[in-house]
């Protein structure tokens, strides 16, 4: 099961990383298509994630997990190096 979570953050990662840097897509108001799955909000991957962690079923656990991993590494990998902003740290700034 670990390895099948790893394989899909990396997937999830890949597919993250092309849309924006190779296709441009900057969010999912760029991408239309991504409106109609989540009734026109903006949500991370991420939270999906998490909803899918909550149901009782191994495939929705380990899908579930590597959203919620590639999440957190676009986030903290990727754009917080690029950006340095504070709110991709991982700590809090007093």
């Amino acid at each position: 099961m670990l390895a099948t979570i790893v394989l899909l953050t990396a997937l999830f990662e890949a597919v993250t990383l092309c849309g924006r840097f190779v296709f441009g897509l900057q969010s999912t108001r760029d991408t239309r298509c991504l409106a109609r799955w989540t009734g026109g909000l903006r949500i991370h991957h991420g939270y999906v994630g998490v909803v899918l962690c909550l149901v009782p079923e191994p495939a929705c656990f380990c899908v579930g997990a590597a959203l919620v991993l590639s999440d957190l590494a676009h986030h903290f990998l990727v754009l917080w190096p690029i950006t340095g902003h504070h709110a991709f740290d991982l700590t809090y700034h007093r």
